[in-house]
């Protein structure tokens, strides 16, 4: 750090974003509204300009990517098979709604409900539902009960469907599943096809939504490839932030505050690298302390998955072949002059909600069903014909932690989700693959099938199950709670989402989830911004009072 030139003499604003992804457009859209307040926006990695951004099927390229993905990776897991796993997030404006599925699913009603226990009544279900509908352009159900139309956040159909998606809707009714054409609607139980953020074939991101306007506006600043590296301190009251951009690092000062929006991931990082964290863990790094906060980094949740693949036994799946040429020549066609075709699909088509067990109150399982082989995220060529069914845990028991494993800024830091730590997990997944074969083996998607590609026809007993769960199991994508919020006093931040034992420093992103939503987790992360918009500007008001 010593060998990279600094200069300071930003200018002062009102708001220092960090992190410009889902909640940090959508925050720094609302705060830049007042023209008289002045708002920066620091994002660590470039536009949003790559076209495989706004072309939905790009996500199957966008995983390799150096310079739009952070490309994270695990620790060693111990409970699977010591591997590290490979944990993709957004490193662009819009953060991983530009590198996501674009699947809109908000999550069940009782998370919310644990939220507003665990922190505040504003955070229930009840009272977030309508931050959701105003935030909402639902193109099929317009306005309703549980949607909106007038939002800024479109939400759609996909303008394709490749049979085999309707194929898993048919079989998961041909095993008593129910038919569901609104996952956030009255009840998530069941199969259908999934709403997807996207307006005219092309993504609809947090930054297409919340910036596309307010980028012009002169009181706020968008700061591309920036990577903050510290929150500046007086006492314990942030003024500040200093980024690196390039081979120079750069100071920029507030007269009022400093929000973190970099994710699970980033934001405890940055705390702790700020000297907010746990005191003795930060000393070993010789990092002077600022605030003693133990729970910093604790509480890391995230859906653990597994696929189960089959190759086909026609050319229906979207598929790598020569044979497959013709139909992609037809698809892009039709994406450039009509905006639909194959080239619209997010891959993730449809899916569902189930119980791992009658003993379940309500779904603890989650299907993505690809009409496509996918194989490591995307990063290994999968040739031929064939498709895959995701299936994740969607209320996990373990708990892991993001740590530091250097006071370097511009290195990764630890992240180790303890996966299946906590036996119940490993129980959870067996049932998910058991249920998932019973889906795939029902009539409507078995007339497909030639094989079973992984696990295999070979992988039948518990044991192999278990094996088979260990050495392939991977994340969906989904980390969350590191900065957990809750009225206690052990809790990262407050209800209205302040850092304890520091002043003007908020979090506004998926870290401060108590609790992992049963669901995709995009959405819910927007929702945060916007609730923490109408707190910051005064406009909500904690029921319970102000806890500092």
């Amino acid at each position: 750090m010593n060998a990279i030139a600094h200069r300071s003499g930003e200018s002062m604003f009102d708001y220092i974003i960090v992190g410009g992804g889902s909640a940090g457009c959508l925050l720094a859209d609302r705060l830049s509204a007042n023209p008289e307040t002045k708002v920066c926006l620091l994002e660590a990695g470039p536009p949003d300009r790559s076209p495989l951004i706004h072309m939905p099927i790009g996500i199957a390229l966008l995983s390799k990517s150096k310079t739009l993905n952070w490309g994270y990776e695990t620790a060693p897991q111990p409970h699977l098979g010591n591997r590290k796993l490979f944990w993709p997030r957004g490193k662009t404006l819009g953060g991983s709604s530009s590198i996501n599925a674009m699947v809109y699913i908000r999550g069940h009603r009782q998370d919310y409900d644990a939220w507003g226990e665990a922190a505040d009544p504003i955070w229930s279900y009840d009272n977030v539902l309508p931050l959701f509908r105003a935030m909402e352009a639902n193109e099929r159900f317009g306005a309703n009960p549980y949607h909106g139309k007038d939002g800024e956040l479109h939400v759609c159909d996909l303008r394709t469907s490749n049979p085999l998606s309707k194929a898993f809707v048919d079989a998961g009714q041909q095993i008593q599943l129910a038919q569901n054409a609104d996952f956030n609607g009255e009840t998530q139980d069941g199969v259908g096809f999934y709403q997807v953020t996207q307006r005219g074939g092309r993504r609809w991101s947090s930054a297409r939504a919340f910036l596309s306007e307010a980028k012009s506006r002169p009181n706020l600043r968008i700061i591309t490839n920036a990577r903050a590296t510290r929150i500046l301190f007086e006492g314990t009251k942030a003024v500040g932030v200093t980024y690196a951009s390039g081979v120079r690092f750069a100071d920029i000062r507030t007269r009022g505050e400093v929000i973190l929006s970099g994710g699970a991931i980033n934001s405890p990082q940055l705390l702790m690298l700020s000297g907010v964290g746990d005191a003795q863990e930060l000393r070993n790094f010789g990092i002077p302390v600022v605030a003693d906060r133990p729970e910093v980094g604790k509480n890391l949740q995230d859906h653990l998955d597994i696929t189960i693949m089959h190759n086909a036994n026609d050319r229906t799946p979207i598929g790598i072949a020569p044979s497959f040429l013709p139909r992609a020549m037809a698809g892009v066609f039709s994406y450039l002059f009509r905006g639909r075709g194959f080239l619209t699909s997010n891959v993730a088509e449809s899916g569902g909600f189930a119980r791992s067990s009658p003993a379940q109150e309500r779904p603890n399982l989650q299907f993505h069903f690809l009409p496509t082989l996918l194989k490591d995220h995307g990063r290994q060529v999968a040739f031929g014909y064939g498709y895959t069914l995701h299936v994740c845990d969607l209320l996990p028991k373990s708990r892991g932690r993001i740590g530091l494993k250097s006071s370097d800024p511009l290195s990764a830091p630890l992240i180790d989700p303890a996966y299946l730590s906590d036996p119940r997990d490993l129980e959870t997944m067996i049932e998910a693959v058991r249920i998932g074969r019973k889906i795939l083996a029902a009539p409507a998607l078995a007339a497909y099938s030639r094989r079973e590609i992984v696990p295999g026809p070979s992988v039948q007993s518990e044991a192999d199950i278990v094996a088979d769960i260990r050495e392939r199991a991977e994340t969906i994508y989904h980390p969350v709670g590191t900065c957990r919020m809750g009225r206690d006093p052990q809790s990262v931040v407050d209800p209205a989402l302040r850092v304890r034992g520091v002043e003007r420093l908020r979090i506004v992103d998926a870290s401060i989830m108590p609790r992992l939503v049963a669901g995709n987790t995009n959405a819910p992360t927007m929702m945060i911004a916007e609730r923490a918009a109408g707190i910051i500007l005064g406009r909500t008001k904690l029921e319970n009072g102000d806890d500092r």
